[in-house]
């Protein structure tokens, strides 16, 4: 199954309406989370801090979930079955998609395993995140808390 991608630039900032295969029979349309604050977060299975990411992403989706956070996973390994090995180590509580032709990621101008992306409710990226550092949870923490207006 091939993908396609729209992205319309929204003052200043990309806004993604986008299909990707999550399976043969499943594709992600980012357009339906409208509303919601999305991580968008590009990952392969070769990639060491991704091992200490997903844990990490687990604990914000169950923590968040409820307050509108939405957690997307999108795979750049070429073979889904390399995908797959790596989630037997590192399961995701969140949905996992696959880019395997780097479409996706290209628009979206990933430079660093991972990369995140943090799209406000009204669709605009809110932040960026290359790598992923242990000692900086809670600043990425602070980005998603401002994003969804927990607490404010």
């Amino acid at each position: 199954m091939r993908f396609f991608i729209r992205a319309v630039a929204i003052a200043g900032a990309l806004a993604c309406l986008v299909s990707i295969p999550a399976s043969a029979d499943e594709a992600l349309e980012l357009d339906e989370y409208r509303g919601n604050v999305i991580v968008v977060d590009f990952w392969a299975s070769w990639c060491v801090p991704c091992r200490r990411s997903f844990p990490w992403l687990n604990k914000m989706h169950a923590k968040y979930a409820d307050d509108g956070l939405v957690i997307i996973g999108v795979n750049l390994d070429a073979s889904n079955e390399d995908a797959a090995a790596f989630l037997e180590d590192y399961p995701a509580d969140f949905k996992i998609y696959f880019d395997t032709d780097a479409v996706y990621a290209q628009e979206f101008d990933v430079q660093a395993m991972p990369s995140s992306f943090v799209l406000g409710r009204d669709g605009e990226i809110a932040a960026r995140q290359l790598g992923f550092k242990v000692k900086r949870q809670q600043e990425y923490e602070a980005i998603l808390v401002e994003a969804l207006g927990v607490g404010q």
